[in-house]
């Protein structure tokens, strides 16, 4: 919900970890400059009040719960609806953020063009199909769906990126991966019980994720914003796109039932909106390797609250496949953590790493 991230980008920097759901997918930090001989010695960044494990266990939360609160979204209000309340949410945490730090928008209207792919790729549409997926599969399934999203970015890149070549382990952990999809969708008994579109929808929405980061790293390199800057661009791109299609697709809610709309608000503003910012906290401190094992605790969390909070049924391949496909997962970005703490070749080029944010 990664997402993404997720999920956008600078020259050479280590990317971000790989995610739902994007919260945003936006774009790895600078990389910054080494001063001349001469230059003052730059004074150390304070280290951060909250201990990063603490930070990396409420993203996982935030990201773990976010599945929930989409569910308890669209039992009033409709798909496109919810997209377009987390979005406007997460885009006003972002832009207080971005106005303490006084940071400015990007300048360029070819980033501008980029950064409206991106938001579409990593944003609305992944957003949008999880929440069109929730009216007809549990809250559960959706979260597992989304931790294939390393899958697919592992197979998109090696036909995407050259600097990405396949290992006979990345190789196995990608067959593995996608058997615990089938084992989580149970094929031996015809996928009954499963909605076909739903599933299909959050699968997409999973695959959407990697395609956006691959498009980000060979567009928005180099562009002189800080992550921050094009983070918070990338939703508000994402807003506009939903508060076009949002009127033509849906009609006005004629009621605002408190229970969703706050699940809708929260869903924004700290599964899109904090969750950014702890994020790319975790990778500036630990570096995208550890920051991106939040991926594999997401499916657990969202499997646990729709069980435990929705009533919602859990057979027993739910979480075999579950294991399985974060197995596989592992496995695909068991070389992630040397290539991402290299710059890469050349700029814009690398492995996708960003978290699926849901």
């Amino acid at each position: 919900m990664s997402a993404p991230s997720e999920p956008a980008t600078a020259p050479t920097a280590p990317a971000p970890p790989r995610a739902p759901a994007t919260g945003a997918a936006p774009p790895p930090p600078r990389t910054p400059q080494h001063p001349p001989a001469s230059a003052p010695t730059p004074t150390p960044a304070r280290r951060p009040v909250t201990d990063w494990r603490i930070r990396f266990g409420a993203l996982s939360l935030i990201w773990g719960f976010s599945f929930l609160l989409i569910k308890v979204g669209t039992d009033a209000y409709a798909p496109f609806q919810v997209t377009f309340g987390r979005l406007l949410s997460g885009t006003a945490v972002l832009a207080v953020a971005m106005a303490v730090r006084r940071e400015r928008l990007p300048r360029s209207a070819r980033t501008w063009g980029h950064l409206t792919v991106a938001a579409f790729f990593l944003n609305a549409l992944p957003f949008s199909l999880f929440a069109y997926a929730e009216t007809t599969i549990p809250s559960t399934l959706a979260g597992i769906c989304n931790a294939t999203s390393p899958l697919w970015g592992m197979a998109l890149s090696i036909v995407a990126l050259s600097e990405d070549r396949p290992t006979r382990r990345r190789v196995v952990g990608l067959g593995l991966g996608f058997l615990g999809v089938l084992t989580v969708l149970g094929a031996w008994q015809g996928f009954s019980g499963l909605d076909p579109s739903g599933t299909a929808m959050a699968l997409l929405a999973s695959l959407s994720y990697p395609i956006g980061w691959i498009y980000v790293r060979r567009t928005l390199a180099g562009t002189g914003s800080s992550t921050l800057a094009l983070t918070g661009s990338q939703l508000f791109v994402g807003t506009l796109q939903l508060a076009v299609v949002t009127p033509l697709f849906t009609s006005s809610p004629t009621a605002f039932p408190l229970l969703p709309t706050l699940a809708v608000v929260a869903l924004g503003a700290l599964g899109t909106g904090l969750a950014v910012l702890l994020q790319y906290g975790l990778v500036a401190e630990v570096g995208p390797t550890t920051a991106q094992m939040v991926t594999y605790f997401i499916p657990v969390i969202a499997t646990a609250a729709g069980v435990a909070l929705l009533g919602e049924e859990l057979n027993w391949n739910t979480p075999v496949g579950a294991l399985i496909v974060l197995a596989g997962a592992a496995l695909t970005q068991s070389r992630a953590g040397s290539a991402a703490t290299r710059p890469s070749r050349r700029p814009g080029r690398g492995r996708p790493g960003r978290a699926a944010a849901p």
